[in-house]
């Protein structure tokens, strides 16, 4: 007989300190997940107060405004009926660390902190946290009192454990640890872990996603299993983008692909997955099988619910699917465009004003601000509402609908040609001929001339309304 399980995993749009913004976003994606007949819903790292808090973290209000989300996820009817698994930060004995909360049914079941910190390149997690270091413990953690009277309950697991529901047993990672040489999902599959969780906040750069998608399916090639991965997407209010690409993986193959350039604000993707392809999998590779029988195993959460249901029979199972790539000119041209609506539509400006010179540097600016109007417009016709509202919001015309880029970039972009004493006819032509091209307002200033050190050639300026 087989064991059907669905299972969901989100990226969403997390906005740093918008507690009460990133609590609906995290609200819809559940609803949606269980719509969907999904009984576990991941979602991305940090995603209650946002990825990019930064020495925010270090503020008493930070952990306090994340608890009293938790409270309200905890209390709220849509967590019902599935086990939800979302990321915040929490202190514990004075330490604050990375960690993931999963809950069932108003009652916490286990908190497990990040063991592996991303601490280089446009990382600082180590600033802000410090690492679980006991491998295979746990403690008990005590509730803070606005919790306690919630679940009812006094304490909780805190640590590396993992939950053993009644037809299968279920892991998690955080980000980092899927990159480190000793993943924590090896040894969590050899001790019969079948369904691993990693959740989130991974910034885009140019082909990540073809190591991300190695590094999962290599992980349940190799060792069978279903892998789960949320990610953090949007600009959060810095200077890096997260491309989303959450993904469903099992026994080497991907079955959900999620979108990498997407202007929606939360997605959630299923999958339908029969947990005796994984038993069997496993039962073939006698190397795997040798190792499992020596691991040390990890303490285990036992949760009275089941992922599939006794009626699953005629379910239909999900198929894999070939992951489809963005080229790289693609990339290029859609990941800037994402991060600038994200913080255009946050600082509620008007639009942006760019020096043109005729040169690459603003030519490229432009044009990556036409991809943004393009994004738009696709959005709005596909019926993203969100987009719509906030491209409103922007031009202050409420019954305002973006239906051509040319036409929303006259809107948003006012470009200007700035002539130095080294512009030639035909820079000023270049730059007459790109504005005309994306539709851009333009102000031709050729007969003014400026020092090279007073122009921002490349910069774009937002408008204020």
């Amino acid at each position: 007989m087989g064991r059907k399980v669905t299972v969901a995993t989100c990226a969403l749009n997390q906005w740093a300190l918008d507690f009460e913004g990133n609590f609906q976003r995290i609200l819809k994606s559940i609803q949606i997940a269980k719509d969907k007949g999904a009984r576990y819903r991941l979602g991305p790292e940090l995603e209650i107060c946002g990825y990019g808090c930064w020495d925010h973290y270090h503020e008493s209000d930070t952990l306090l405004h994340s608890l009293q989300v938790l409270a309200a996820l905890l209390d709220s009817p849509i967590t019902q009926d599935i086990i939800c698994d979302v990321g915040m930060p929490v202190m514990h004995r004075n330490v604050r660390y990375n960690c993931r909360v999963i809950f069932l049914h108003r009652k916490i079941l286990l908190i497990r902190p990040k063991m592996a910190l991303a601490n280089e390149g446009n990382y600082r997690e180590l600033r802000w946290f410090t690492p679980w270091s006991r491998s295979r413990q746990t403690e008990d953690y005590v509730l803070p009192r606005m919790l306690q009277d919630l679940t009812k309950q006094t304490t909780v697991p805190f640590g590396d454990a993992v939950l053993a529901t009644e037809d299968t047993c279920i892991g998690s990672e955080v980000c980092e640890e899927l990159w480190t040489p000793r993943s924590p999902h090896v040894d969590m599959g050899l001790d019969g872990v079948e369904i691993i969780t990693n959740a989130s906040g991974s910034h885009h750069v140019l082909r990540k996603a073809h190591t991300r998608v190695d590094l999962v399916t290599m992980a349940t090639s190799k060792n069978g299993g279903i892998y789960l991965l949320a990610n953090q997407k949007g600009c959060d209010g810095d200077r890096l983008y997260y491309d989303g690409c959450a993904m469903i993986a099992m026994n080497g193959s991907i079955f959900a692909q999620g979108t990498q350039f997407s202007l929606d604000d939360v997605e959630v993707l299923t999958a339908t997955l029969d947990l005796e392809d994984v038993r069997s999998y496993r039962a073939e590779i006698s190397s795997r099988n040798l190792e499992a029988s020596k691991v040390s195993p990890y303490p285990r959460v036992t949760v009275d619910f089941a992922l599939s249901i006794s009626e699953d029979l005629l379910e239909p199972v999900s198929e894999p699917v070939e992951w489809t790539y963005h080229r790289p000119e693609e990339e290029i041209s859609l990941g800037p465009a994402c991060w600038l609506w994200d913080f255009l539509r946050r600082s509620k400006q008007a639009g942006f004003f760019l020096p043109l010179s005729g040169g690459v540097d603003s030519a490229a600016s432009a044009c990556i601000v036409y991809s943004m109007c393009c994004l738009i417009c696709e959005a709005v016709k596909s019926g993203n509402q969100q987009v719509l509202a906030d491209v409103q919001n922007l031009v202050q015309q409420f019954n305002y609908t973006p239906r051509e880029p040319r036409e929303l970039c006259g809107r948003l972009l006012t470009t200007c040609y700035m002539a130095s004493e080294n512009s030639s006819q035909e820079t000023h032509s270049r730059a007459t001929e790109l504005a005309q091209l994306i539709g851009s307002t333009y102000r031709d200033h050729k007969r003014m001339r400026y020092p090279l050190e007073q122009m921002a050639v490349s910069h774009l300026v937002p408008l204020g309304n």
